[in-house]
C-alpha cells in the first residue's frame, strides 16, 4: 500500500449556489444502492426532516431489517409490489401494482410534505416497461423545489441519469454469493 500525504488545505471552494432539492441516483451491479439510500433517509430523519420510503419490488407485508428499524424510528416505508419478477405469479398484476405504487409516490413527491422521498428499486418497473418513464421524468422536473428524491436500482434509464444532480454507480468487485455464500439476514435483508 502506498501512503498519501493528508491534505492540509481545503481541496475545494465553498459553493455559491442556492440550496434546493436534489435528484440522487444509486445504480449499478454492486451492492449498496438501497443501503446508501436508507442511510440518507436516516440522516434526514436525524435532522427532523420528514421522509417517506417507497419500495417498488417489496410486498406491503415485508418485514426486512429496514422495515423493522424504520417503523421503530417512525419513518414511513411502504412496499408497493409483489416481489421480484421471477417470484411473480402474474407479471401483468406486478405491472399494475407498479403503476398504482407510482401514483402513490408521485402524490407524495408533489405534495411537498416530505423533505425526501426514496424510490427504492424503481428502475426495475421502468426498464420492464411497467411504468411510463415520461411521467417519472415530468414528476422529477416539476416537484416542489425543496423535495429531494432518491432513486435506486440497476440499469437506471439514461434519461434519469441525465436529469439527476448526483449519480453513484455501485460496481461489484467481489461478492460472497459468487463463492457459494448464501444471502444473510441483516446484510441482504
Amino acid at each position: 500500500m502506498i501512503h498519501e500525504q493528508a491534505p492540509t488545505e481545503k481541496p475545494y471552494e465553498k459553493s455559491k449556489g442556492a440550496r434546493r432539492g436534489l435528484i440522487i441516483v444509486n445504480t449499478g451491479d454492486g451492492k449498496g444502492k438501497s443501503t446508501a439510500a436508507f442511510g440518507l433517509a436516516l440522516r434526514a430523519h436525524g435532522r427532523a426532516k420528514k421522509v417517506k420510503v417507497f419500495q417498488f419490488m417489496k410486498v406491503p407485508s415485508a418485514r426486512f431489517g429496514e422495515h423493522r428499524m424504520f417503523e421503530q424510528l417512525g419513518i414511513p416505508i411502504e412496499g408497493l409490489g409483489d416481489g421480484f419478477s421471477w417470484k411473480s405469479q402474474d407479471l401483468e398484476h406486478s405491472a399494475q401494482l407498479a403503476r398504482e405504487g407510482w401514483q402513490k409516490a408521485k402524490t407524495a413527491i408533489h405534495s411537498g410534505d416530505y423533505f425526501m422521498v426514496t424510490l427504492d428499486e424503481i428502475t426495475y418497473p421502468l426498464i420492464y416497461g411497467w411504468m411510463p418513464l415520461d411521467d417519472v421524468l415530468d414528476t422529477l422536473r416539476h416537484r416542489p423545489v425543496h423535495v429531494h428524491v432518491v432513486l435506486t436500482g440497476r440499469r437506471c434509464p439514461p434519461e434519469i441519469i441525465a436529469l439527476a444532480d448526483t449519480v453513484t454507480e455501485m460496481t461489484m468487485v467481489k461478492h460472497a454469493f459468487q463463492v457459494g455464500v448464501p444471502a444473510q439476514r441483516g446484510i441482504e435483508d
